[in-house]
């Protein structure tokens, strides 16, 4: 008997974070802590480890844009490869903590790579990206996951979740920076 699954190609999905991941930029968030008045600034990688204290405030206004990206080279052409690759059973997404995806399509556009979706969470909780990438898998059928971020809090909950679908095939990546 010939196994089905010879015959069958994966459907594969490509998952990407951006800040700090595919570009460092100078897009800061901003935190005024109302109880004793400090004012301060955090990086992308700085506000995905930084708990909040009773108090705090968010400016994110610097999301709206990208701000002096440098290109992170690895993963950046990493990102290249894969969406020339894209196709129906094969999707391209940058899946960001960001609350407007259009900066980024339109750096990702004008970078000249085409075939890669934003997704826009407008949340840094890293069960957000945990629950869009099962989504995908558990209703769109998706078998094979290739995930990239600097944040591990982001890795583990996304590994954790995965965990519980054996037959899916993950490549899971966490971007340590020196």
């Amino acid at each position: 008997m010939i196994v089905r699954s010879l015959f069958v190609e994966s459907k594969k999905l490509r998952v990407f974070d951006f800040d700090d991941s595919l570009v460092t930029t100078t897009s800061y968030v901003y935190v005024t802590n109302e109880k004793s008045g400090r004012k301060f600034k955090l990086t992308p990688g700085e506000y995905a480890v930084y708990t909040p204290k009773a108090g705090d405030t968010f400016d994110y206004s610097d999301f709206q844009k990208v701000q002096n990206p440098k290109i992170i080279k690895g993963y950046f052409e990493i990102l290249r490869r894969m969406a020339a690759k894209a196709d129906g059973d094969r999707r391209v997404y940058i899946l960001t903590a960001r609350s407007a995806y259009r900066p980024v399509h339109k750096f990702i556009k004008d970078s000249g790579i085409a075939n890669v979706y934003v997704v826009a969470l407008g949340d840094a909780n890293p069960e957000k990206k945990a629950d869009w990438i099962e989504d995908k898998v558990r209703d769109e059928n998706y078998d094979d996951v290739f995930f990239v971020d600097d944040s591990l809090k982001n890795i583990d909950a996304v590994r954790q979740r995965l965990s519980k679908y054996p037959n899916v095939t993950k490549k899971i990546q966490h971007i340590k920076h020196s």
